[in-house]
């Protein structure tokens, strides 16, 4: 299973408190909109080194499961 808190964070003090990639500026949002419009791993990761598949999928599995990164009970 992916450990999503690997990958991403929310910090205060980085886009206002939106989730990121760690390392990054890249919100998750970003990389949701990106694969929204189209874009695959491969392109975004042409466009931005820094990420990986596994930080994309992070993202994906951070997006589908929010509840539970913020200790939410569903």
């Amino acid at each position: 299973m992916l450990n999503v808190s690997e990958y991403i964070e929310i910090n205060t003090q980085i886009r206002f408190g939106k989730p990121i990639v760690k390392g990054t500026r890249i919100s998750v949002k970003d990389v949701l909109s990106w694969l929204a419009n189209g874009m695959n791993s491969e392109e975004i990761i042409s466009d931005f080194p820094e990420l990986t598949k596994d930080k994309i999928n992070a993202c994906l599995f951070f997006a589908a499961n929010q509840s539970e990164f913020y200790g939410i009970a569903s």
